[in-house]
C-alpha cells in the first residue's frame, strides 16, 4: 500500500488520508473511536469506489492511525473539524458521508456544518452523543471520581486487552456537541444500518436517531445477528447495495 498523503491543519497537525479520483457524488468514510482508515470497511469502500469510478476519501482523525497528535488531546469537536477540513479541501461536489460508530456522530455534526455538500448519509452502528449516553453511564461512582480527580479512567474493551483509556476532556467536550436532545435538522437521505447483537451501541440508538432527524427520507435496517462492526462479507455487501441505491437516486 502506498503511504498516506497528509493534510496540514492550521495548528501544525497532519491528517493522514488516502484519496481515490472519480466522479461525484463522492464518498467519505469516517471511522469510529480508536479506529482508523486501515479497517475492513474503509478498505472495502476503497475497492468499491475504484470499481465504480467514484471519488473516495478515507482518513485518520487527529491522534488516530497515521495522523499526528496524541489521542489524549483529541475531542469530538477536534475530530469534527478534521472531517470538515477533509470535505472542504479534499473533495469536490456532493458527498455521501459514511460514519461508523462514533464516526456516525461526527458524520451528523459535519453534515450540519456543510449541508449544501451532502448527498446522503449512511450510519453504521451510529453513536451520536456516545460520551454522554453510553460512556458516562458505564462508570460506577469510583470510576467517575477517578475520572474527575485524575482526568482519566481505563475501562475494559473487547477490542484491546489493555482496555481503553478515556480522558475527562473527551467527556466535557462531548457535552458541547450533543444532538439527540432536539430535532436534528437534516433533510438529505439517511440510511442507518445496525446489528441487533451489537454490545457496544444498542440498536435502539439508530431508531431514536431516525425519530430525531427532520428529513422524511430516513430508513433503518436492523441486522438480527449483526455485531457492532458489521464488517463481515454479508454486511459489506449490504453496505454496497445501500450506496448503490443512494447513488442511483
Amino acid at each position: 500500500m502506498h503511504p498516506p498523503e497528509m493534510l496540514p491543519r492550521h495548528d501544525g497537525a497532519l491528517i493522514a488520508y488516502h484519496r481515490v479520483s472519480g466522479t461525484a457524488p463522492g464518498i467519505v468514510f469516517l471511522p469510529g473511536l480508536r479506529s482508523d482508515m486501515a479497517g475492513n470497511k474503509a478498505r472495502y469502500l476503497d475497492e468499491y469506489c475504484r470499481r465504480r469510478g467514484r471519488a473516495y476519501v478515507r482518513f485518520d482523525y487527529f491522534g488516530h492511525g497515521a495522523s499526528s497528535g496524541d489521542f489524549a488531546d483529541g475531542t469530538v469537536g477536534r475530530w469534527v473539524a478534521d472531517a470538515i477540513a477533509v470535505i472542504d479541501e479534499l473533495t469536490e461536489g456532493p458527498q455521501i458521508l459514511v460514519g461508523s460508530s462514533m464516526g456516525g456522530w461526527i458524520m451528523l455534526l459535519a453534515a450540519l456544518a456543510r449541508p449544501e455538500r451532502i448527498h446522503a448519509l449512511v450510519g453504521i452502528a451510529a453513536a451520536p452523543d456516545a460520551t454522554e449516553d453510553l460512556l458516562w453511564p458505564r462508570l460506577d461512582a469510583a470510576q467517575r471520581n477517578e475520572l474527575l480527580t485524575s482526568g482519566l479512567v481505563t475501562l475494559p474493551s473487547e477490542y484491546d486487552p489493555a482496555g481503553y483509556t478515556y480522558h475527562r476532556s473527551l467527556i466535557e467536550d462531548g457535552k458541547r456537541h450533543l444532538l439527540m436532545r432536539a430535532p436534528i435538522a437534516l433533510d438529505c437521505p439517511v440510511r442507518l444500518l445496525h446489528g441487533m447483537a451489537d454490545t457496544s451501541v444498542p440498536w435502539q440508538t439508530s431508531v431514536r436517531l431516525a425519530e430525531q432527524l427532520t428529513g422524511r427520507d430516513v430508513a433503518v435496517t436492523l441486522v438480527k445477528d449483526g455485531d457492532h462492526r458489521l464488517s463481515g462479507a454479508a454486511d459489506l455487501a449490504r453496505l454496497a447495495d445501500t450506496l448503490d441505491a443512494l447513488l442511483r437516486a
